[in-house]
């Protein structure tokens, strides 16, 4: 696509609490406008603090306009509403570059200095972002996508007697499914993205992959404000921090937005910008994939095998599904990596004919799967560019199945097979109390 713009500009944000609405505003060179809607269906408490609401809404309104940015990468940025500071400029530009890491190497660009926030001078920086005490916070919200690791969060912390409600983006029956279930009240916020930025990508604007767990986090934190929550408990693992390659001298990783580094990041800007009294974390992060599977499809499949899934063609958004609304889901698909991925890691736990029955079919005998398979087992080629694990637990997991006997197929894998303990507790930044109740479940 052929384009003149110079200048990605944040027009303004705002939030209507009559209507429970926020509008992020965004254009190229104030000539082509987007507006993107999120309705929160949930109701506030009445005495949430306005100060740290709008500090979150400022995060909000610039970590989602990657979405836009992105399209044809503009040379500057301004500001028509408010700023930002030096430390914030970092946090933004270090988030657009490593989250749009993917995006960069399948559009063969260099992702260096493609950004370059403004700042406010440092007077009126200190008087604009102080962050706000919010005294009598308590209880959690739990980020839920419909596939095992917020369900074994959700349910580990509501055994363990937590306050908990259950948090979604988007009205969809898989979450709506996946919430019922497990029991606790659900709050939806429904995303909806400017259609112009689908027909600016019809018109061959760049596109690709974008850190919407980013996005996500500064909603959540929103969330926890409106509804009076002390602490955002997502359920991303140790396996996220692993990159996919190398490109241009930086490490590519599909879920940089999942990541330990990423968290802690975010942790940071919440105290400092937000309010320090918000705690955001991860509850599985200490482990890897292959015991979170493990752990779901001992204590929790038989509860949930009819209506979860971990396959993320569910989430993809075209053009006629630019509102985040409730149509119905797909479950697996039995072709992505993630699918493939996911009866990988479920092969050493579950029965076999469970297991087939829950995908509609034997993927390991799908000839035409073999190459995702040996992309996750690291044979040839990068990782998939997906939410799935190390290279080191998938081995370890084909390797465990192998010796059930169960799985005679996985004969024509061939691979060496790293020293891998799955059980090993990672490095986390959570609170001790939630890594003593973990401990004590495991």
């Amino acid at each position: 696509m052929q384009h003149n713009y110079k200048t990605f500009v944040f027009e303004n944000y705002k939030i209507d609490t009559q209507v429970k609405k926020i509008y992020l505003s965004y254009s190229f060179d104030s000539k082509i406008h987007f507006t993107e809607e999120l309705e929160l269906e949930f109701d506030f408490v009445k005495d949430y603090s306005r100060q740290a609401l709008d500090n979150a809404i400022i995060g909000l309104w610039i970590m989602a306009g990657i979405s836009y940015f992105k399209a044809v990468l503009p040379t500057n940025i301004q500001f028509k509403k408010g700023g930002i500071s030096e430390r914030q400029k970092y946090f933004f530009e270090k988030t657009y570059r490593l989250g749009l890491g993917e995006f960069f190497y399948e559009n063969n660009i260099c992702p260096r200095e493609k950004m370059n926030f403004p700042i406010l001078s440092k007077g009126n920086s200190e008087k604009c972002f102080t962050s706000e005490k919010i005294p009598g916070l308590f209880g959690s919200i739990v980020p839920i996508g419909g596939g095992k690791d917020s369900l074994v969060t959700a349910e580990i912390l509501k055994k363990s007697g937590e306050d908990i409600e259950a948090w979604t983006v988007g009205d969809r029956i898989l979450l709506n499914n996946c919430c019922e279930k497990i029991g606790v009240s659900q709050l939806k916020i429904i995303r909806k993205i400017d259609p112009q930025i689908f027909n600016l990508n019809e018109k061959g604007a760049l596109n690709g992959h974008i850190p919407i767990s980013a996005i996500l986090s500064f909603l959540s934190v929103i969330t926890a404000i409106l509804r009076g929550k002390k602490n955002v408990v997502f359920s991303n693992e140790s396996s996220a921090n692993e990159a996919n390659l190398e490109f241009h001298g930086m490490q590519i990783n599909h879920q940089y937005s999942k990541t330990l580094e990423f968290e802690k990041d975010f942790q940071s800007y919440v105290r400092d910008f937000i309010s320090p009294d918000i705690n955001y974390f991860s509850f599985l992060r200490p482990l890897s994939e292959l015991k979170i599977a493990e752990i779901f499809c001992v204590n929790f499949f038989e509860k949930y095998r009819s209506i979860f899934s971990s396959c993320n063609r569910n989430f993809h958004i075209t053009k006629t599904e630019s509102r985040t609304t409730n149509f119905e889901p797909r479950t697996w698909c039995g072709i992505c990596p993630k699918c493939v991925f996911v009866f990988a890691i479920f092969s050493p736990f579950l029965d076999r004919e469970k297991l087939i029955c829950l995908f509609g079919k034997n993927l390991f005998e799908d000839v035409h799967l073999e190459v995702s398979f040996n992309a996750l087992l690291g044979v040839f080629g990068n990782k998939p560019f997906e939410c799935v694990g190390e290279i080191a637990e998938v081995r370890k997991a084909i390797s465990m199945s192998k010796k059930t006997g169960d799985w005679p197929e996985l004969d024509k894998f061939n691979f060496l097979e790293l020293d891998y303990d799955y059980e090993q507790f990672s490095e986390h930044a959570m609170p001790i109390s939630f890594k003593n109740l973990l401990k004590k479940y495991i």
